[in-house]
């Protein structure tokens, strides 16, 4: 078996099923079930594709397999000592967090390049009784090619007293941490989260920051390549921002100094 079909069965391993991957990636299962095999190996496009979907460099996924396997980390039910306790935790408080599982376009000032609005991916679902969520950014404006940098940040997901908490790291660089608060969705029918943010910019400062965060829900199988596709820097005066998003983001509430929502 080559490294690369090891490392895609490591990666699977940390979904709900084959068949959630495939149609998330849009490849059939019988071609899939050759990747895993090591009967054959995807093409270029093909490549992309589950790198996009997996949040990670195209030459991560053929790296030896024992390096590969320490890059990613323990796997999901694994954590011990207080990395378990914590998990069992975000178990116990995931009262309501069902209804908001899907993919979310997330938006808000960026916390590197100012001036500027930064979209996001994210991907809320349910595994091993915790909900987790993977979010995906990059630092390119509209119209450019490439991108300055891109970012995967993994989490967990915790309801508490009708405020939703999401707590995640950054795992290609492991060099953040960020916190986003929102306030659930009083419709049945889920539109935009309102939200703060806490992170730190990806810029040589590395200055603490918090803003105001937009969750756009998309549905639980959007096209995920046009979802993807949007990933990235906007001006504030871009058409494709509407002027609900840019409401919602310019109102913030500064008193006694504290910054206030809702």
């Amino acid at each position: 078996m080559s490294d690369f079909s090891a490392n895609l069965q490591l990666l699977c391993q940390r979904h709900r099923s084959i068949a959630a991957v495939c149609r998330a990636v849009g490849i059939n299962r019988a071609q899939f079930n050759r990747y895993l095999n090591g009967q054959s190996r995807p093409s270029p496009y093909n490549l992309q594709r589950l790198a996009e979907f997996f949040g990670l460099p195209v030459g991560d996924l053929q790296l030896p397999q024992r390096q590969f396997a320490a890059r990613l980390g323990a796997p999901v039910g694994q954590e011990t000592g207080w990395a378990g306790q914590a998990l069992a935790l975000f178990g116990e408080r995931q009262e309501g967090l069902a209804r908001y599982q899907g993919y979310y376009h997330e938006y808000y000032p960026s916390l590197s390049t100012p001036g500027v609005v930064l979209c996001g991916l994210v991907w809320l679902f349910a595994e091993a009784g915790v909900f987790r969520y993977v979010r995906f950014e990059r630092l390119r404006r509209r119209g450019e090619t490439t991108s300055q940098a891109r970012f995967r940040y993994l989490g967990l997901a915790m309801s508490l007293e009708s405020r939703l908490f999401f707590t995640d790291y950054e795992s290609l660089t492991g060099n953040e941490l960020s916190q986003t608060v929102l306030l659930p969705s009083a419709r049945n029918r889920i539109d935009r989260l309102n939200g703060l943010k806490l992170g730190v910019s990806a810029s040589d400062r590395r200055e603490p920051a918090c803003t105001r965060v937009v969750w756009e829900y998309l549905g639980t199988r959007p096209p995920r390549g046009r979802a993807y596709a949007r990933i990235g820097l906007y001006d504030w005066q871009d058409p494709s921002l509407d002027d609900d998003l840019r409401q919602r983001l310019a109102s913030v509430v500064l008193i006694d100094r504290v910054y206030r929502l809702g």
